[in-house]
């Protein structure tokens, strides 16, 4: 499932500029990278691998931005922004799913 979410979102970050509304298109990229984060959080188990998701996804956001700039599109510090609160608030919701889980269904 994160496979094709992630081919999805380098394709709209280096595809053609949809010319959405400034709103929406924070929107976008803060969805985009919310259900990244949900997806890659939950396929790893440890705190260490966690960390290392959330700094990758955040970097690759950062890169594709940059990749922005030198293909003549908008590299925009506020997409980064949208981007970067997108994989955090969506690791934060799969770790409390994830304590929730564990919690109602405790290890016999």
């Amino acid at each position: 499932m994160f496979l094709p979410v992630w081919a999805g979102v380098v394709g709209g970050e280096l595809g053609p500029s949809s010319g959405a509304p400034h709103f929406w298109d924070k929107a976008v990229h803060f969805t985009a990278y919310f259900i990244l984060s949900i997806l890659a959080v939950t396929a790893v188990s440890s705190a260490k691998r966690v960390i290392g998701v959330i700094l990758a996804l955040i970097a690759m956001g950062a890169v594709l931005e940059v990749i922005q700039g030198a293909i003549g599109r908008d590299m925009s510090v506020m997409d980064e922004l949208a981007n970067s609160l997108g994989v955090l608030l969506g690791a934060l919701l799969a770790l409390a799913i994830r304590a929730l889980l564990v919690r109602l269904h405790p290890a016999d």
